[in-house]
C-alpha cells in the first residue's frame, strides 16, 4: 500500500509517517520511482508507535522497544527479557519529571498566593 492509504487506515498524517521512517520506526520498500510501499503489518506497527508515544516514550526509546512488543488485543506485551528493565527506567524518569513539575507548581502557587495577598 502507498503512504496515502496507510495514512487513511491509521489516522496518522503522511508527514508523521515519513518522520517515523526517518527515525527508523518504519521501513517501507521503495519502488524504482521512489514511492514508498508499505506492508499490511505496518498498519499494526503504526498503532504500536502511537500507543508508545501516548505512553510518553520518545521515538529514540521506541526504536529500541518496538521490536520487543507485540499486540495482545488492546494492549502491548513485552517479548524481550531485558525490555521490562528499560521500561521501568523510563517510568522512573517520568516519575522524576512529574515530581519536579509538582514542585514547580507548588512554588508557583506560593507566588500566586503571595501576589493575591498583596493586592487585597
Amino acid at each position: 500500500m502507498r503512504i496515502g492509504e496507510l495514512s487513511r487506515r491509521t489516522g496518522v498524517n503522511e508527514r508523521l509517517l515519513r518522520y517515523y521512517e526517518e527515525q527508523g520506526l518504519l521501513r517501507p520498500d521503495r519502488l524504482p520511482s521512489g514511492y514508498r510501499v508499505y506492508r499490511e503489518s505496518d498498519v499494526r506497527t503504526v498503532h504500536r508507535i502511537r500507543a508508545l508515544l501516548a505512553a510518553g516514550l520518545s521515538t529514540a526509546v521506541i526504536s529500541q522497544v518496538l521490536p520487543c512488543v507485540r499486540d495482545d488485543g488492546e494492549r502491548l506485551v513485552p517479548t524481550c527479557q531485558d525490555l521490562l528493565g528499560q521500561l521501568r527506567r523510563e517510568r522512573d524518569r517520568m516519575t522524576t519529571a512529574i515530581e519536579d513539575l509538582e514542585t514547580s507548581r507548588s512554588l508557583l502557587d506560593l507566588v500566586i498566593t503571595a501576589g493575591q495577598s498583596a493586592t487585597d
